[in-house]
């Protein structure tokens, strides 16, 4: 069934091939344009006041790319390139086409992270996959547990990473300045400088628990149900979050 505000089927079986031998997509997402120029002021998104940026893969290089309103204005065709199931067609955007950034990195907190490290931050990772899992015992659960693998975040890699290079230079910094000034060589005493700096980041991370009914299509299952579903039950997740006893909130000098 179509889903109106969403997609609208174009062939009615996958990896279709058209008389010119040219594959079409299985889903046409006009419709999904079309609501976010409904829903969407452009125009503020992009005016300067808040910061929107999204992930795409370029399907020639394989390069994950990133589409900023600090760096250009984002449009429609650039606030979602496509699901990341490529039955639909990929986006064309200044002569480069684009599936959706899930497929390398389904939440890139990287990204985040690697930006201005004086700005203390508060980031809330919601992930829609989870990387853990119970073992398949038939063909559609492994199908389900592959889409698991692929499209989980990495956030526990990232957020270890980003917090063994916070307390190396930590220590680094530390150290050089236990030495003498007039020993310090160029570039050391702006680096503890620097360092002196640095930011306080905290990492809320919310999983979804997919339903055992949930199959191996949930990733482009968009009915109302389905839908409705999720929203109730990040909502659940949030309050739940927000109520934490043990002070989620309390300032840290690492990811957490």
């Amino acid at each position: 069934m179509d889903n109106r505000g969403f997609f609208s089927h174009a062939c009615p079986i996958p990896g279709c091939i058209s008389p010119a031998r040219r594959a079409q997509p299985v889903l046409r997402l006009r419709a999904l344009q079309d609501t976010l120029e409904k829903l969407i002021d452009f125009d503020l998104l992009n005016d300067g006041r808040k910061r929107l940026s999204v992930g795409a893969v370029n399907v020639r290089t394989g390069n994950f790319v990133y589409f900023d309103t600090e760096k250009q204005r984002i449009g429609p065709s650039t606030s979602w390139p496509q699901v990341r199931f490529p039955g639909a067609s990929a986006v064309k955007i200044d002569g480069e086409y684009y599936w959706d950034g899930g497929i390398v990195s389904n939440t890139p907190l990287q990204y985040l992270l690697e930006q201005d490290e004086h700005q203390s931050s508060l980031v809330f990772q919601v992930d829609l996959f989870s990387a853990r899992g119970t073992l398949p015992r038939q063909m559609s659960d492994v199908l389900t547990r592959h889409k698991e693998i692929m499209y989980s975040s990495r956030t526990r890699q990232n957020t270890d990473a980003f917090a063994r290079t916070h307390n190396m230079k930590m220590r680094l910094a530390e150290a050089l300045a236990r030495v003498p000034p007039e020993a310090l060589r160029p570039g050391e005493k702006e680096f503890i400088e620097e360092c002196s700096k640095s930011a306080i980041v905290n990492i809320v991370h919310l999983i979804y628990q997919h339903k055992n009914y949930e199959g191996h299509a949930r990733d482009y299952e968009f009915s109302g149900t389905s839908m409705r579903e999720h929203w109730d039950s990040g909502y659940e997740d949030t309050l739940r979050t927000l109520r934490h006893p043990n002070g989620w909130s309390a300032r840290r000098s690492r990811a957490v």
